[in-house]
Formats: C-alpha cells, sequence, structure tokens
C-alpha cells in the first residue's frame, strides 16, 4: 500500500511540474473565447505587449488562414522584441481563430480585445473581417489585414488598414488578361453569400462588360460539392473563359467537374488559387489554370531574398510544403508594419500606433507600403500566374491605370 502512495504521489509532483513548464510558451491561443488570455496576462509582466492573430485556421478558409499565419509566426520568431520608450518589450501573439464563420469571427474578435492586444493582423476572408471591424473599432485597436481584399473591410472604419490590393483592381486586372489571352465571352461562378467571392465576380464581371460579353452567371452554396448543374449551363454557354473565385476547398471540385463535362476553355480566379492545395487535387486537370496574387519569390530584391530562402526553411521545418503562397509574405508583412508603427510612435497605446499607420511609409518583401486615406495600401501592381511542373509559374505583372 505505502508503494503505491509513494507512486501515485510521484506522479502528481511529475504531472504539476509539466504543466508548469507548459505555461511558458511565447504564443497563445485564445481561439475558443476561453480564460487562458487572462491568465496569460498575470505571468506576462510589464515587458510584454500582445498582438492578435484573427485568423481561420480552421473551417472553408482554414488552409488559407493558416498560411498567412505561418507567415505572421516566422516575422514573430525574427522579430521578437520592440524597444518603446527606451524599454524594450517582448512580442507575443495571441491566436483567435475566427474558423471562416462571421459569427465565430465576432467572438473571436473579442476575446482579442479582452486579452488587450496593442493591434490585430487579419483576416484571410473578407467577410469575417468585415463582421469583425466594428468591434475593434469600438475597442480602438488597429486592424491590419493581410488578403481581405473587399473594399467594405476598411470602408468607415479608420481603425482597419490592408497590406493588399483591393478586388475592384484584382477584378479588373483578370479581366484585361482575359482579354489578352483572347476572350470575347466569359461566365462568372461565385459563392452565395461569400463577401470576397461574390465582390471579386461582380468587379471582374463589370470590368469584362466594357471589353467583351459575359454570357453566363451561376451561383453555389457554402460547402455546396457537386456543380455539375451549374457547370452544364455554363458549358452550354460557350464561354471562351470562366472566372470564378473560390475557396482552396472549393476550388479543385470545380476545376474538376469542369473538365469531366468536357468544358476545356481557360479557368481563372483570384489570390486564393495561388495554392499547393489545388494543384495536388485537381489530379490531371492542371492545365489552363490562371490567377492572381500579390508576390512572386522570384521577382524579389535583397531583403526579399533573405525572406524566401529562411521561410522555405521555416516552411519545411514545420512539415509544410517550400512553396511560398503570397499571403503568407502579406502576414509577414503585416506584423512588420505594425511593429513599425509601434516604433514610430513609440508609444504602446493603440490610438497612438492607429495614428502612427495612418503616416507610414514602409517596404515590405510584397512592396512598398503606405495607406491612402481609407487605410488602403498604396499598390498598383499584380502577378499573374498559371500551373505548370506540379507548382505555380510566373507569367507577367500587370497594372491598371
Amino acid at each position: 500500500m505505502k508503494k503505491k502512495i509513494i507512486s501515485l504521489m510521484l506522479c502528481t509532483v511529475m504531472t504539476a511540474a509539466l504543466a508548469a513548464g507548459c505555461g511558458s510558451s511565447k504564443s497563445e491561443s485564445a481561439a475558443s473565447g476561453s480564460s487562458e488570455s487572462t491568465a496569460a496576462e498575470s505571468n506576462s509582466g510589464d515587458n510584454v505587449i500582445k498582438i492578435g492573430v484573427f485568423e481561420p485556421q480552421t473551417g472553408e478558409n482554414g488552409g488559407g488562414g493558416l498560411q498567412e499565419v505561418y507567415g505572421i509566426r516566422y516575422a514573430n520568431q525574427e522579430r521578437g522584441t520592440v524597444t518603446v520608450g527606451g524599454k524594450e518589450y517582448t512580442i507575443e501573439l495571441v491566436e483567435a481563430d475566427n474558423k471562416s464563420d462571421k459569427t465565430e469571427a465576432v467572438t473571436a474578435a473579442q476575446t482579442l480585445v479582452s486579452a488587450e492586444v496593442v493591434g490585430v493582423l487579419g483576416s484571410y476572408g473578407s467577410g469575417v473581417s468585415i463582421a469583425a471591424g466594428e468591434i475593434f473599432k469600438e475597442a480602438q485597436i488597429p486592424a491590419i489585414g493581410c488578403s481581405c481584399t473587399n473594399p467594405q473591410v476598411t470602408e468607415g472604419n479608420d481603425y482597419y488598414f490592408r497590406v493588399c490590393f483591393l478586388d475592384p483592381f484584382q477584378g479588373t486586372v483578370m479581366a484585361n488578361f482575359a482579354k489578352e489571352e483572347g476572350a470575347k465571352t466569359a461566365a462568372v461562378i461565385t459563392q452565395l453569400g461569400d463577401d470576397y467571392s461574390s465582390g471579386l465576380g461582380a468587379f471582374f464581371k463589370k470590368a469584362f462588360a466594357e471589353i467583351g460579353e459575359v454570357v453566363a452567371e451561376e451561383q453555389f452554396q457554402t460547402n455546396q460539392t457537386d456543380f455539375k448543374a451549374i457547370l452544364t449551363n455554363i458549358k452550354n454557354a460557350n464561354p471562351d473563359v470562366i472566372f470564378a473565385p473560390s475557396s482552396i476547398a472549393t476550388a479543385p471540385l470545380l476545376i474538376q467537374q469542369a473538365r469531366e463535362l468536357g468544358i476545356t476553355c481557360p479557368m481563372m480566379a483570384g489570390d486564393t488559387w495561388e495554392n499547393a492545395t489545388i494543384i495536388e487535387n485537381v489530379g490531371e486537370y492542371t492545365q489552363d489554370l490562371y490567377c492572381s496574387t500579390f508576390f512572386d519569390e522570384d521577382g524579389v530584391d535583397e531583403a526579399g531574398a533573405a525572406f524566401v530562402k529562411g521561410f522555405k526553411e521555416y516552411l519545411v521545418s514545420i512539415g509544410q510544403s517550400d512553396i511560398i503562397p503570397a499571403v503568407s509574405a502579406l502576414g509577414y508583412d503585416a506584423y512588420n508594419t505594425l511593429v513599425d508603427a509601434i516604433e514610430a510612435a513609440d508609444s504602446v497605446e493603440t490610438t497612438a500606433i492607429r495614428d502612427a499607420l495612418v503616416t507610414l511609409e514602409t517596404t515590405g518583401v510584397t512592396g512598398a507600403i503606405s495607406f491612402d486615406e481609407n487605410g488602403d495600401a498604396n499598390k498598383d501592381m499584380a502577378f499573374i500566374k498559371t500551373v505548370e511542373n506540379g507548382g505555380f509559374k510566373f507569367l507577367k505583372t500587370v497594372t491598371v491605370e
């Protein structure tokens, strides 16, 4: 009996020691909205500031959200401290999973506010960014979107900024590219209720209508997996090109089913299609796929080359492909932009950091970064890529006057 009691006591002591060791993590999770943030605050001391990571790590856009998170985590790994008022602070990431859902986005945003973050990064997906925007504004916490391209993200919200170009620009870029490739007619497929998909589709349609004819428009529901009915309608319209801005999860299904129905025209989309998962899941149907995106690893300067080398090594170390998604580069840039603003403000007060962002001029791996009166990035160039030899191949850069 004494041996059993001694064994139980030893197990209890070891368990307590392990639990104490696990509490020293530099990055904490606030995804469930639990009391983890409050506990971390009491342990962090005066030399820690927190940056919120508002991204989908699960749900329909979880794959893309994680890619932005990887870029942010890598940036934090590289630049984990900031000096304010002569005092060095450790930067702690507080990650909140908005689960690709507008309702969950509100909960995640409230969790970050409760964690007393000094700024927020994200989100992948314009709909969740729009849903959370008012919460960040009311709390007077500046947010920087990485790849949320819908204009509504920053409209009327002087606390939301972004480092990517917008959908009106991206839609026009792809419409002009389609015309350059000889397309005179187009079909547009969008996801019902998804701000990114419906918004980008509308801007493409508007731009293409000025140079050609949109002969078919179709919509699909969230989580839909059978697209044969809408694709049959499109096949009957016989377009020269299909524009189908959609999620990483949906794109392979659309592409496969279109090709299986005998639709052979080029298929195009926006930035969400630049993802290795799509290539892996479309099987043999990788021909004539095109997308616009924010970054090309072969066209970077010396600082960009250092990022490419280091981030590839980081991706491999966490078991990922060494293909660098553009949204990862944007996540990296968003993090550094926020830290630059903290330094420029020389303050950890959220309103001062927001004011510093208004006039900030910096340079990231995706190019020069500054903001217009809406908080939108002053960017006028997109990269067009296609799929070749199992990867994305850069074709050209496109600007819109």
